[in-house]
């Protein structure tokens, strides 16, 4: 896993959710140091904000139930969450797992490891968004795969040719039509559908 840039962070989305505290005050001043554009919040929201990047979130017993709502909360890859502990204790560590969290800092909160904490995440973020997409992608090849093989069906089983001609039949159309094979893949089908007539007497 590469090293994000220093750069990246400058201006980067930052919301601490902690407590109005010595604690809080240390990491948002020293968040502002490193060029991020930091925010606090407290108590803990019911969702996370679309624009922001990176989360701090204070983790403790005593609000397992407001973050286990945030927890739930979170649909698809959430943002870099970097979790601020007190105690390693089971019920923490399992609220961690819950959070989806990158990396974890305990109290009381010193300058020194915010840094370091800040570009593991980011950089753990990131690969995971790249995985993502490498899935996406890898979903709709074989969708495309799929579309292909149905609509060579169709062209072999309505002109009576081979898999060969049907696949060249549909390589060519797209050419001509300056679309994708998949394109072309789903008209066919589409067409075919469509010109399917229901029995006599239904």
């Amino acid at each position: 896993m590469p090293m994000p840039p220093l750069k990246s962070l400058k201006g980067l989305p930052v919301l601490v959710v902690h407590p109005a505290d010595g604690d809080g005050r240390t990491l948002i001043d020293h968040l502002r140091r490193i060029g991020c554009h930091a925010e606090a919040t407290w108590p803990i929201p019911r969702e996370i904000p679309a624009n922001i990047g990176v989360v701090f979130l204070s983790v403790d017993h005593e609000h397992r139930t407001e973050i286990s709502r945030l927890a739930k909360s979170i649909d698809g890859i959430p943002p870099a969450i970097i979790a601020i502990v007190d105690y390693e204790i089971p019920s923490t560590l399992e609220l961690l797992f819950d959070l989806g969290a990158l990396a974890a800092m305990d109290r009381p909160i010193r300058p020194f490891g915010v840094l370091t904490n800040l570009l593991l995440a980011r950089g753990l973020w990131q690969e995971r968004l790249d995985q993502q997409k490498r899935i996406h992608k890898l979903e709709r090849r074989v969708s495309s795969m799929q579309k292909i093989q149905k609509a060579k069906a169709i062209l072999m089983s309505i002109h009576q040719i081979g898999e060969d001609a049907a696949y060249e039949t549909i390589r060519q159309q797209a050419m001509s039509k300056r679309v994708s094979m998949d394109d072309i893949a789903a008209s066919i089908i589409t067409a075919n559908e469509l010109l399917q007539f229901p029995p006599k007497g239904v």
